[in-house]
């Protein structure tokens, strides 16, 4: 297993890729109608993107504010259902959108897309995706701490199990398939383990595809292990705080060292950071492959 995980204080998950109308009705790629003048017209100067409350929205509005070519740009909040919705629509028709987004996804396997190049780095370069614990568990629950400090897979197998959950709709049945077909890598992370008697563990992870993938893998690996486990979706500000208080006891979802650095820099003093379980994510502005650009500085600001 490529683990172990590097330990210590990381800066810095939130997503799923959230898409809503934008642009006039006017189809066609950029090469199809003219400059990228023309392209940023289509879109009607707006980037599509996640809720108020992700890392990434934040990051994405400072994109806004860095790069003098988005002046008078706008970013547009949505829904993961709205994107999603409104992303299948303008592939289906061949018509620009500019949306925000990041890898693992199993958008990229379900779709042609392509991350626009960030030449000022503001989105962030490659990230982590973090591992935390409340303080307390390691003696409280010894053996899921363990279990959590062990836990580590590639952005294939988060991918996977994203994308055999949209065709069956069931997360659970898609992280069961996964776990089925690594028995090896699970066993890793449950080598001595003992069986528990149904003790309870409270995983806070968020509303997205990523971390319903890691939440629904951690929580069927420790209820076969004897566990009760309870998986809360919240808000990223609300998960670092529920484990800085107590109120859950660990998560699988924050993205570091930049999507999340401001809610970790918060609470880094009453958690306790076991490190990276996935490596190699990426935050950005995605569009379908067949529009015509490929950096954020291609666009043309509003006149």
């Amino acid at each position: 297993m490529k683990k172990f995980k590097t330990f210590g204080m990381t800066l810095g998950v939130s997503s799923a890729l959230l898409l809503a109308a934008c642009g006039d009705d006017t189809s066609g790629s950029s090469s199809e109608n003219g400059d990228n003048n023309n392209l940023s017209e289509q879109v009607d100067y707006t980037i599509v993107g996640v809720e108020p409350g992700a890392g990434l929205t934040g990051l994405s509005q400072d994109v806004l504010d860095e790069y003098e070519n988005l002046e008078g740009w706008t970013l547009q909040e949505s829904s993961t259902a709205g994107m999603l919705g409104t992303l299948e629509q303008a592939i289906r028709n061949e018509e620009p959108v500019i949306v925000t987004g990041w890898t693992p996804h199993w958008k990229f396997s379900a779709y042609d897309l392509k991350i626009l190049e960030d030449p000022k780095g503001v989105l962030g370069g490659s990230e982590n995706i973090q591992t935390l614990a409340r303080k307390g568990l390691e003696e409280d629950l010894p053996d899921v701490y363990t279990v959590m400090d062990r836990f580590y897979w590639e952005p294939e197998d988060m991918e996977q199990v994203m994308y055999d959950a949209q065709n069956s709709g069931d997360f659970d049945a898609a992280a069961a398939l996964w776990i089925e077909n690594n028995e090896e890598k699970v066993n890793e992370w449950t080598k001595d383990i003992a069986q528990a008697d149904g003790e309870k563990v409270k995983v806070i992870s968020t509303p997205w595809d990523s971390e319903f993938a890691s939440s629904s893998v951690v929580k069927l690996v420790l209820e076969g292990l004897g566990y009760n486990v309870e998986v809360t979706p919240v808000d990223p500000a609300i998960m670092f705080q529920a484990i800085a208080t107590g109120e859950g006891d660990v998560t699988v979802a924050p993205w570091l060292p930049s999507t999340h650095n401001a809610f970790y820099e918060k609470h880094k003093d009453e958690i306790v950071d076991l490190g990276e379980n996935l490596e190699g994510t990426q935050n950005g502005f995605v569009v379908p492959s067949y529009v015509d650009i490929d950096s954020i500085e291609d666009l043309s600001p509003k006149e």
